[in-house]
């Protein structure tokens, strides 16, 4: 009896002496300079609202995370830190976070980039939303103050980009508007120097983006005013359009697949699961989906979707607000099924005047690296890699695999 008391003693001791990560996995992790596959950096210029298609400060009050409350979080950027950063960097402070949070390149989601945040650090990923929702979205927006707010913002977003067309009003017909707006938008989005198309569409509908029935999509273009039904067979097929057209142009498309920002938001509708017609659809092989945010809570139903060949997906947000041992979880399993299709990624945002895009990314990077560090470990710990393939995985989720899927 005494001996096994003590047998169990020396396995709690040693079990305590262990550190979470692995110190020379930890150390690796460390010197890598990632690549942040999502993030809305903010321009030098603090008056910047460009950031986001749809900003989350237009929302009503929600019950906020605990990362988000006042007071909740420290880190080693601080007002001061900032303040002084700012006026001796002047356009070069984006820069400067990007230094602070060890990212190498961030790919910025922005309506537009500007001077103070351009390749080659900051790579382009503008909205695609506004192009699928092109009729009058009044129904839609009726359905809640955050929908009000967003459609809004969605409608002056189409018409900035039907102007950049040339155009005053919507042409007359759906050929017309795919061949005047939609493709020439992607085409001066690519130009621009963008890598990807972003959807926050899980903000405004379900995901369920069915295979559309085109004389219905027409129907419902004609008639201006649809039926539900109508609309959303239209909006289903101008994503498959542009999702093509990406695929076409040598862009990604972004999606949001978690629950978002908001009391209203519409969480079983951003199951990553609602994707799978559009990744099984042979017309859209050529096109590889990045699932933002990592599906979460559904993270284990985005986990088998990564066997399709062109999905992808990112934990962005997780690493701001869940911890480093619940996001470590989720990691080993996508790690263990298909690790080449896993990327790092901050959503670094100005969530408040506390929570800037600067203390957010620099609080997300370093958990998305220690959860990283963890899931590492214990994949070593039993066995199933050596250190030398934990540093290698390591090195593939925060910087290899977006180079090798955006080519960078």
């Amino acid at each position: 009896m005494m001996a096994s008391v003590c047998a169990a003693t020396l396995l709690t001791s040693c079990a305590r002496e262990q550190p979470g990560v692995d110190p020379q996995i930890a150390s690796a992790i460390e010197g890598i300079k990632a690549i942040d596959n999502h993030a809305h950096p903010v321009l030098a210029d603090p008056a910047d609202r460009e950031f986001d298609a749809l900003p989350v400060d237009s929302m009503e009050p929600q019950s906020d995370p605990v990362v988000y409350r006042p007071g909740a979080v420290k880190t080693p950027i601080t007002k001061q830190s900032k303040d002084a950063a700012r006026q001796k960097y002047g356009d070069a402070y984006p820069a400067w976070v990007l230094d602070q949070i060890g990212v190498d390149v961030m790919l910025a989601n922005r309506v537009a980039m500007g001077k103070s945040v351009m390749p080659p650090r900051f790579r382009w990923v503008p909205y695609a939303d506004a192009l699928i929702f092109p009729l009058d979205n009044t129904h839609l927006a009726a359905k809640n103050s955050d929908r009000k707010a967003f459609f809004a913002l969605e409608d002056k977003l189409r018409a900035r980009y039907l102007a950049e067309a040339g155009l005053s009003a919507m042409p007359a017909t759906l050929a017309e508007y795919v061949d005047r707006v939609v493709k020439p938008t992607l085409a001066r989005h690519k130009s621009g120097g963008a890598l990807a198309e972003k959807f926050e569409a899980a903000y405004l509908r379900a995901l369920d983006f069915d295979a559309a029935d085109t004389a219905q999509a027409e129907r419902a273009y004609r008639a201006r005013t649809p039926s539900d039904a109508d609309y959303k067979a239209l909006q289903d097929f101008l994503f498959r359009v542009v999702a093509a057209e990406c695929g076409r142009l040598g862009m990604a498309v972004h999606l949001h697949t978690a629950a978002g920002a908001g009391g209203y938001f519409d969480v079983a509708g951003a199951n990553p699961l609602h994707l799978e017609s559009v990744l099984n659809d042979p017309s859209l092989r050529g096109t590889k989906f990045v699932m933002v945010h990592g599906g979460w809570p559904f993270t284990r139903e985005i986990t088998p979707l990564l066997t399709k060949p062109n999905a992808y997906l990112d934990f962005s947000q997780q690493s701001l607000t869940v911890s480093p041992a619940t996001l470590a979880l989720a990691l080993r399993e996508w790690l263990e099924l298909v690790p080449e299709k896993v990327m790092f990624a901050t959503d670094a945002y100005p969530y408040s005047s506390e929570l800037g895009w600067e203390e957010s990314g620099w609080l997300s990077a370093r958990n998305g690296r220690e959860a990283l560090g963890r899931a590492l470990t214990a994949m070593l710990r039993d066995g199933g890699i050596t250190r030398t393939r934990a540093v290698e995985l390591a090195r593939m989720v925060l910087r290899e695999n977006a180079r090798a899927l955006y080519g960078l």
